[in-house]
C-alpha cells in the first residue's frame, strides 16, 4: 500500500538506529525530514520500495574486506523494476562495549553479528583468548542485547553506539582492517537517470548465453574493445542448474557516455538477459579518465561516417 499523498516520503534501511546502514542514509540530503523505516533484512527493504511504502531503500552491496553482499546481489537480480540512484561509502570499524562496571577481564562471551565477528577475530582472540561467541542479528542488536540478557558480557558494535544505549566502551578500533569500507546503494523504482557528472558508475547484471568455451571472454570483450573499465565483477549462481552463473558488474561511466552505451548495446546482442540497474554518481567523486580513442566524439564521428555511406554521400 502506498503512502498517503500528503504524508512525508519514507526511506527504508537495515536498522535499528546506529547501524552502518543508518549512517549511510544520513548522507542522503533528501532523507532529511523524511520517515525512516527500520527493517530487518534486504528483502523487507526492497519490498517496501516495490509496494510504495518507501520511496527508496538503503542497502549494503559491497565490503572492501568481505566482497559483494550476496543477499543484495541476488535480490537485485530477481526483483524487476529496481534502479540504483546513488552510492555511499561508510568506513567500517568496531568497538567492544559492555554493561557499565564490566571489565575486559570479566568478559567470557561476546555477542556480535557474524560478519562483524569475522572482521574483529584477531583482536578478540588476542584480548580474550578463551571467549565464546553468540551471533546477533545486527551490530546494534548485539549491543542492545546486553541490556536485556546476561548471556554475553560484551558486544562488538559500531562506534557511537553509546549515544543510543547505556553502555561503556571497553576497547576502540578493534577491527582487523583499519581501512575497511562498506559501499551502500540507494535503490528506488524511479526510471529517471541522474545526470552524468563525469564521475559516474553504471551497474548491470549479465547472464552468459551458454557454457561454450570462451563465452566469458566474449562478454569481457564488449567492454575492453570500447575502453570501458570494470570496477567490480562477481559471479552468482542463477540457481536453475549447476554451473549456471550470472555476473554482477560495475562499469566506470554513465549510460549516456557513448562508450558505455555502445558496450551495453554489444552486451545486449550477446547476452540472453541483461539487467540495467542504473547509472549514478560515484561516492568518491573520482573523475573517470577516458583515453582519447574512446571519447564521445569518436563514437559519434564513426556513426556519422557510416550514415554517410548508407545515404550515398561522397567520402573524403
Amino acid at each position: 500500500m502506498s503512502a498517503a499523498p500528503d504524508s512525508p516520503p519514507a526511506y527504508s534501511y537495515l536498522g535499528p538506529v546506529g547501524t552502518f546502514t543508518w549512517e549511510a542514509l544520513r548522507q542522503v540530503p533528501e532523507a532529511e525530514g523524511a520517515v525512516w523505516r527500520s527493517v530487518a533484512n534486504v528483502g523487507e527493504a526492497l519490498a517496501d520500495v516495490m509496494t510504495g511504502r518507501s520511496v527508496a531503500a538503503m542497502i549494503a552491496i559491497e565490503n572492501s574486506v568481505e566482497g559483494g553482499v550476496s543477499a543484495t546481489q541476488d535480490a537485485l537480480a530477481t526483483i524487476p523494476g529496481l534502479r540504483i540512484i546513488g552510492e555511499y561509502l561508510v568506513p567500517v570499524n568496531f568497538v567492544l562495549v559492555a554493561r557499565p562496571g564490566t571489565r575486559l577481564e570479566d568478559v567470557r562471551v561476546v555477542s556480535a553479528h557474524p560478519v562483524a565477528y569475522g572482521q574483529c577475530r584477531r583482536y578478540l582472540e588476542s584480548a580474550i583468548p578463551s571467549h565464546g561467541h553468540i551471533p546477533a542479528a545486527s551490530n546494534v542488536a548485539a549491543a542492545a542485547g546486553l541490556l536485556d540478557s546476561e548471556l554475553a558480557q560484551a558486544a562488538v558494535a559500531p562506534p557511537g553506539i553509546t549515544d543510543h544505549h547505556a553502555l561503556e566502551v571497553l576497547a576502540e578500533q578493534i577491527g582487523d582492517n583499519p581501512n575497511a569500507v562498506t559501499r551502500f546503494v540507494l535503490v528506488s523504482r524511479t526510471l529517471g537517470l541522474p545526470e552524468r557528472t563525469g564521475a559516474d558508475k553504471t551497474s548491470v547484471i549479465v547472464e552468459l548465453p551458454d557454457n561454450a568455451p570462451g563465452r566469458l571472454l566474449e562478454m569481457l570483450e564488449q567492454f575492453a574493445t570500447r575502453g570501458v573499465n570494470m570496477s567490480l565483477i562477481e559471479s552468482r549462481p542463477i540457481g536453475d542448474e549447476l554451473g549456471r552463473y550470472r555476473f554482477v558488474i560495475d562499469l566506470d561511466g554513465h549510460v549516456r557516455d557513448e562508450r558505455v552505451a555502445d558496450a551495453l548495446l554489444g552486451l545486449k546482442r550477446f547476452s540472453p538477459n541483461v539487467m540495467f540497474l542504473g547509472s549514478y554518481p560515484r561516492a568518491d567523486q573520482q573523475q573517470i579518465e577516458v583515453v582519447s580513442q574512446y571519447g564521445d566524439d569518436v563514437f559519434t564521428d564513426a556513426r556519422d561516417w557510416l550514415r554517410g555511406i548508407l545515404s550515398g554521400e561522397p567520402q573524403n
